[in-house]
């Protein structure tokens, strides 16, 4: 049997007992079960869901904080990656540099 290693301490001496998995170094006990993460989907403004390298545009004017300047519809944003977090997704935006931005804020090209 090829046993996960323990979530907490990454110990690789994992045993059963009988549905849990029991870890002897930290005495922490865990079943598979909670070892399945739920994989997050970010989708945009219309329900598409972005991956990483896409192309976007945005969907609405845009505020940039600290600036007098905002992001005007219509900017197309190549090559974005995904991020945790409140905003979640990083990009360049050409004319303003990097910047995080918000997926329901933006429409897949």
């Amino acid at each position: 049997m090829n046993l996960p290693n323990c979530p907490k301490c990454n110990s690789e001496y994992v045993y059963e007992d009988g549905n849990l998995l029991v870890c002897p170094e930290c005495a922490y006990e865990f079943s598979a079960a909670d070892l399945v993460e739920e994989e997050v989907v970010i989708k945009d403004s219309n329900g598409n869901v972005l991956a990483d390298g896409d192309t976007i545009t945005v969907i609405k004017d845009l505020k940039v904080k600290g600036t007098s300047t905002s992001i005007k519809v219509g900017v197309k944003v190549k090559n974005i990656r995904l991020c945790d977090g409140d905003h979640n997704i990083d990009c360049k935006i050409p004319g303003f540099g990097a910047m995080k931005l918000k997926s329901e804020f933006v429409k897949k090209i």
